[in-house]
C-alpha cells in the first residue's frame, strides 16, 4: 500500500503546480488582453466602475459651491456681518475656516479610508459613506449660524474623503490591466464634472435674491447619495479584497459578475484570475510586504509611496496660487464678476475635454511620457504669463494672460491632472494599493490646504499683489517637478503587478523600467 503521507504530498505538489500554472496563465491573459477585447468582455466591470466613481462628483461639487457663496447677497446676509456702509460680508476668518474645514475633513476621511477599506472592503465603506453624507447634509442645509455651517462642512467632507480614495481603488481592482488607466482617470473626470455642475448651477442662481440661491445648491447634495447607495449595494465586491480575506468562492462570483455574459471560457478566466491574485499575495508575503501605513514607508515600498505622493499630491504645484484664480485675471481684463464666472465654466469645460483627450494619449503613450510632456508644455506658458506682467498694465495684456491660462488648463487636464490617478493605482504593492492611493491623494489635500492659506496673501492687492507675477513661483515648481519626474517617475503602462513588484524589489532605476521589465514578462 502506498504511504498516505507521500500520497498527500504528491497531491499537494500537483495542486501547487496547477495553481502556479493557472496564475501564470492568468497573468499572461491579463497582459495580452487588448483594449478591444477588454471593452467587449468586461462591459459590466466598466459599468460598475463608472457608477461607483460618480460619488466623487459630490466632493468636487461642494468644495466649489461653499467658496462661491461669498458673492451671494443672501448668503452674506445670513452668515455674515453688516458693515458700516450697510452692506454685508462674511468675515475673512470664517471664509478661511470654511475652506479649511473641507480640506481637513477630506484628509481625515482619506486616511481613515486606507484602514477601513482593508478591513471591511470598498463596497461597505462607500455605502456607509453615502448614508453618513445624507445625514450630514441636513446640518449644512438647515444651519442657522456660520458656526453650525462650519461643523456641517467639516463633517460632510469626511465621507468625501472616503469617496476620493475608495473609488480609485475600486476602479483599479475590478477591471483588467487594459482598462485600468481609463477607468481610474474617469474618477478625475467625475471631479471635473462636479466643478462643471456647481459652476453652471451657481451661474444660474447668482441673481436669485432669496435664501434659495444657496439652499438649492446645498439640497442638491442629496441627489446622488441615495441612488448611488443602492448602486453600490448591488455592485460586486473587489475580487482582490475578497482573495486577501481568503474568500475565494466569493471572489470567483464577483469576477464572474464583472464579465460579459457571452464571454467564452468565463469559468477558466475566473479561476486563473483568482490564482493570479493568490500568487501575487504569496509573492508579496515572501517580499515581506505588510499592509499597514507604516509599511508604506519601509524598504522598497517607500519609493512606491514617494511616487504616488509626489506625482499625485504635487500635481497642483505647477499652478500654485494662480491656478484657481483665472477668474481674477478676466476681471482685471474688464469682465464683470458674472461674466468672469462664465469664463470659469469654460475653463472647467476645457479640463473635461482634456481628460477625455488623455484617453487618446493613453492608448499610444505611457504614463511617464504623458506626465513629463505635460510639464514641459506647461512650463513656458507660466513663464510667459509672468513676464507679461512685467510689461505696462493694459487690458490686452490681461486678455493674453487669461488666454494663456486657458491653454494651460487644457494641457493640465490632458496630462498631469488625470494621469496620477492611474499612476497611484498601479505603483503600489497590491496589499498596499488602497493606502498608497490614500497617501497620494492626501498629499494633494495637504498642499491644497497650504495653497488656500498662502494664495490670498500672494494675490491680494493689500498684501503681495503679485498678479501675474505669481506665475514665476508656479513655473519654478513646474521645473522642480519635471526634474523629479525625469529621474524618479517610472513607466507603469503595460506592466503587470507582479512585474512591478520585481522591478521595485530589484531597485531598478525609473528610466530603465521598460527595458528591465522584459526579464519578467514577454
Amino acid at each position: 500500500m502506498a504511504d498516505p503521507e507521500k500520497l498527500a504530498s504528491v497531491v499537494a505538489d500537483e495542486a501547487s503546480l496547477k495553481a502556479d500554472d493557472d496564475a501564470a496563465l492568468g497573468t499572461k491573459a491579463d497582459k495580452d488582453l487588448t483594449l478591444g477585447d477588454a471593452l467587449q468582455n468586461y462591459r459590466p466591470a466598466i459599468a460598475w466602475s463608472v457608477l461607483i466613481s460618480l460619488a466623487t462628483v459630490m466632493e468636487s461639487y461642494d468644495m466649489l459651491i461653499i467658496s462661491s457663496f461669498y458673492a451671494f447677497p443672501q448668503f452674506k446676509e445670513k452668515y455674515g456681518v453688516q458693515l458700516a456702509d450697510g452692506s454685508w460680508s462674511v468675515p475673512a476668518k470664517w471664509q478661511m475656516a470654511l475652506s479649511l474645514a473641507s480640506l481637513i475633513g477630506l484628509i481625515i476621511g482619506v486616511f481613515a479610508n486606507g484602514t477601513l477599506v482593508d478591513r471591511y472592503g470598498p463596497r461597505r465603506v462607500i455605502m456607509a459613506s453615502h448614508v453618513v453624507l445624507i445625514g450630514f447634509v441636513f446640518i449644512t442645509f438647515f444651519a442657522q449660524s456660520i458656526e453650525v455651517l462650519f461643523a456641517g462642512e467639516l463633517l460632510c467632507s469626511i465621507p468625501w474623503g472616503f469617496f476620493a480614495a475608495a473609488t480609485t481603488a475600486y476602479a483599479a481592482e475590478v477591471c483588467p490591466m487594459a482598462l485600468r488607466g481609463y477607468l481610474t482617470t474617469f474618477v478625475n473626470l467625475c471631479w471635473v464634472i462636479g466643478h462643471l455642475v456647481a459652476t453652471g448651477l451657481l451661474t444660474g442662481l447668482i441673481k436669485n435674491t432669496t435664501q434659495w440661491s444657496y439652499r438649492i445648491p446645498f439640497a442638491l447634495q442629496w441627489a446622488l447619495p441615495v441612488p448611488l447607495f443602492f448602486v453600490t449595494w448591488l455592485a460586486p465586491e473587489s475580487p482582490w479584497w475578497l482573495v486577501r480575506q481568503k474568500r475565494f468562492d466569493e471572489a470567483r462570483v464577483s469576477l464572474r459578475r464583472l464579465l460579459s455574459r457571452k464571454t467564452t471560457d468565463a469559468d477558466i478566466r475566473v479561476d486563473r484570475h483568482v490564482a493570479m491574485i493568490q500568487h501575487l499575495t504569496r509573492l508579496e508575503q515572501e517580499m515581506q510586504v505588510g499592509s499597514s501605513y507604516r509599511e508604506c514607508f519601509r524598504g522598497t515600498n517607500r519609493r512606491r509611496t514617494e511616487i504616488s505622493m509626489v506625482s499625485w499630491g504635487f500635481q497642483m504645484v505647477p499652478g500654485f496660487a494662480i491656478q484657481n484664480y483665472i477668474t481674477y485675471f478676466f476681471e482685471l481684463a474688464g469682465l464683470s464678476s458674472s461674466e468672469a464666472f462664465k469664463v470659469a465654466l469654460g475653463s472647467y469645460s476645457l479640463a473635461f475635454i482634456g481628460t477625455c483627450f488623455s484617453w487618446v494619449l493613453q492608448a499610444h503613450i505611457g504614463r511617464r511620457t504623458i506626465y513629463i510632456m505635460g510639464l514641459i508644455a506647461m512650463l513656458p506658458i507660466m513663464l510667459i504669463v509672468g513676464f507679461l506682467d512685467l510689461a505696462p498694465a493694459s487690458s490686452s495684456i490681461r486678455w493674453a494672460q487669461a488666454a494663456l491660462l486657458l491653454s494651460w488648463f487644457f494641457i493640465y487636464g490632458s496630462t498631469i491632472g488625470p494621469i496620477p490617478y492611474a499612476i497611484a493605482a498601479e505603483v503600489g504593492a497590491s496589499k498596499l494599493r488602497v493606502k498608497t492611493i490614500s497617501l497620494g491623494r492626501n498629499m494633494y489635500y495637504i498642499l491644497s490646504l497650504i495653497s488656500t492659506c498662502v494664495s490670498p496673501y500672494m494675490l491680494n492687492p493689500a498684501d503681495g499683489n503679485l498678479k501675474g507675477k505669481a506665475a514665476f513661483p508656479a513655473a519654478l515648481f513646474t521645473l522642480l517637478l519635471l526634474i523629479w519626474a525625469y529621474f524618479r517617475l517610472p513607466e507603469t503602462r503595460g506592466l503587470t503587478t507582479e512585474t512591478l513588484d520585481h522591478l521595485f524589489h530589484q531597485k531598478v532605476p525609473a528610466r530603465r523600467f521598460v527595458d528591465e521589465a522584459k526579464r519578467y514578462q514577454d
